[in-house]
């Protein structure tokens, strides 16, 4: 099966596309970082270095410190596909992280945005 070309991009280059959508709508740097350890249990310093890294995104999601058990609450269409019918974990990972920035750049409070409550 050919892999996605998402999966061999790295997280680097698609990351600062986060933080300017988020900053466009009046949402900060910190939230997206907050959003991100959140959903893949990476710290501040292990980010720095995947992003330092280049890493890859099939390698981010799989060497993601802890992977949040709440993400599977993350429902809804991304990109006209609904979350929950993808099958292929690393493209569901991915679109878990696109609909949590989504939500940020629509104004969602980060309760929300983090399944708290």
């Amino acid at each position: 099966m050919e892999k996605h070309r998402v999966y061999t991009m790295s997280f680097a280059s698609v990351y600062p596309l986060y933080i300017t959508k988020a900053e466009r709508k009046g949402r900060t740097k910190a939230e997206v970082d907050e959003i991100i350890h959140w959903l893949t249990g990476y710290t501040e310093k292990k980010l720095a270095k995947v992003l330092e890294k280049r890493t890859d995104f099939e390698t981010f999601f799989a060497e993601a410190p802890k992977l949040n058990p709440k993400r599977s609450l993350i429902t809804g269409k991304i990109c006209g596909v609904q979350i929950e019918e993808i099958k292929e974990t690393t493209m569901r990972e991915i679109r878990y992280l696109d609909k949590l920035i989504d939500e940020l750049a629509k104004g969602k409070v980060m309760e929300k945005i983090l399944r708290k409550g």
